[in-house]
């Protein structure tokens, strides 16, 4: 159960810090700076002591919470690590320090509105690398798309609106494709089972017909292919990386391309 509390504490963290920072007065950039720092660092702590208290050879979830969100859909907030998500989750706590750390200079223009968007995005990516529900899932991987285009659209280079609408583009074309695979899975599911449910365990329950698989899996790779970059859907990130600040490029680097492999290996 502590384990568990401290997952979701991990996970929330983030919000809690934009709130904050919504309270914050105008002009203090060097305290929202130090204040934005110091939570990240507590998370990385946090995400360390699970770290530690993982256990490699226990088979299944760890650290879990599992309840009903919007149960005439059979949608759970379903949260836990596993042996495909721990590394990630200490990956993106161990850059949060640095991503903060990164800007305390390079940023000098709407500072609160930057570090809002900093905690956004960390929230966005913790939650697709531990959600065990694809509904909560997909609402993770396209609250991601908000805080990237702000912070390329705001805080970017010269080319910056050029690049921000192409990454948008591009990663809202993969969204559309994703969107219709997850609704075609669940409805079979339901057809095939009569459960309805997103969560995973559920859906690989779902008896389908070799095509319906092969299509499904085409929609699904196609969005990851274009988060990973793959040839030929690469083309957004050398303009988002050139455009983006610093912090920006940490964070693509450093965890979002990681996203569409790691949706590969989950799907």
């Amino acid at each position: 159960m502590a384990e568990s509390t401290v997952l979701n504490l991990v996970l929330w963290l983030p919000v809690l810090g934009m709130v904050a920072l919504a309270l914050a007065p105008k002009g203090a950039d060097r305290a929202v700076r130090a204040f934005t720092f110091g939570v990240m660092v507590l998370q990385l702590a946090l995400t360390a002591w699970l770290y530690q208290r993982f256990d490699p050879a226990a088979p299944g979830l760890q650290f879990e919470t599992r309840v009903s969100w919007i149960a005439d859909w059979g949608v759970h907030y379903h949260v836990g690590l596993d042996g495909l998500n721990v590394l990630l989750v200490a990956l993106t706590a161990f850059l949060g320090p640095l991503v903060v750390a990164g800007a305390f200079t390079a940023i000098e223009k709407s500072v609160k509105l930057f570090y809002s968007m900093v905690f956004f995005i960390q929230f966005a990516m913790l939650g697709a690398f531990i959600a065990q529900d694809l509904f909560l899932f997909y609402v993770f991987w396209e609250a991601m798309l908000i805080p990237m285009f702000l912070m390329i659209g705001i805080w970017g280079g010269e080319r910056r609106i050029y690049a921000t609408v192409k990454f948008v583009l591009y990663t809202a074309f993969g969204s559309i494709l994703m969107l219709a695979a997850v609704i075609y899975l669940v409805y079979s599911l339901q057809q095939t089972t009569g459960i309805t449910s997103f969560a995973f365990a559920d859906l690989v329950k779902a008896r389908l017909p070799l095509d319906v698989q092969a299509w499904l899996l085409a929609a699904f790779a196609l969005s990851f292919a274009i988060k990973v970059p793959m040839v030929p859907l690469h083309t957004w990130l050398p303009d988002a990386h050139v455009e983006a600040p610093t912090a920006g490029s940490v964070i693509l680097a450093g965890v979002l391309l990681k996203m569409g492999t790691y949706g590969f290996m989950k799907l």
